[in-house]
């Protein structure tokens, strides 16, 4: 499948479900970014002091925020799945059940995590070699974008999820890459739309991230709806096989 049907497939899904995705999605978002939002202003005070001091708030709220990123992941997975499969449930069904996957998820994401950043930090050693580590992490972030599908579509383990994507994406690492690329006009966007509204202060940065971040979600959607195409082709190319 073209990777224009393939967006056109996720448009309209996110667009037919936004109401369900939101009151799925949202709660977690703002909580997510209200986060980050703080930890980025402490940061920013903290780099303007000579000696700075991060306490253990600072290490319990990165904690914080990433379980409450894997359970969101866990949570949007574990809804397209079940509608990729016909089947209607509320947001509240599918949170529940959305627990047991953070754990695998928490492991999966650090493990994938480090073999991203890698190759950039390993570069940014040699100065301006640092764009090839860039490119080398981005290439590793394509290669790894399954991971989560395989901890909740597949049910393997986190390392054997970080191995199954490394060889599902193969063949589709161009389209993954391109998908990927749709997160750079929104953050663009996001930034922008920030820099104009500077002046309403943290309720209104809270909010226009939580927009973003949400509509970002569609990347995972279309990443999702690739994921699903080639994996029913790579089903079906095993049974031939065996027959």
């Amino acid at each position: 499948m073209s990777l224009s049907a393939i967006l056109t497939e996720a448009y309209n899904f996110f667009r037919n479900h936004v109401a369900q995705l939101a009151s799925l999605t949202v709660p977690l978002l703002l909580i997510q970014v209200m986060i980050q939002v703080w930890l980025g202003s402490e940061l920013a005070a903290q780099a303007e002091v000579e000696v700075p001091q991060f306490g253990a708030i600072h290490g319990a709220a990165m904690m914080v925020l990433l379980l409450i990123f894997s359970l969101l992941i866990a949570a949007l997975t574990l809804y397209l799945e079940v509608r990729s499969r016909g089947h209607d449930v509320t947001p509240g069904m599918v949170l529940k059940n959305s627990f047991t996957f953070v754990p695998p998820l928490l492991l999966a994401g650090v493990f994938s995590g480090l073999a991203i950043l890698a190759p950039v930090m390993l570069f940014a050693v040699f100065g301006p070699f640092w764009i090839i580590g860039l490119s080398i992490s981005f290439y590793l972030f394509a290669r790894l974008a399954y991971v989560n599908f395989m901890v909740i579509v597949e049910r393997v383990t986190p390392l054997e999820a970080i191995k199954s994507s490394f060889k599902f994406s193969s063949p589709i690492v161009l389209k993954t890459m391109m998908i990927l690329m749709l997160y750079l006009p929104l953050s663009m966007v996001g930034g922008i739309v920030i820099q104009l509204t500077e002046f309403g202060g943290f309720p209104l940065r809270v909010i226009i991230d939580t927009l973003f971040a949400f509509l970002g979600l569609f990347v995972n959607v279309a990443l999702f709806r690739l994921y699903m195409v080639n994996r029913s082709t790579d089903d079906k190319e095993s049974e031939t096989t065996e027959i």
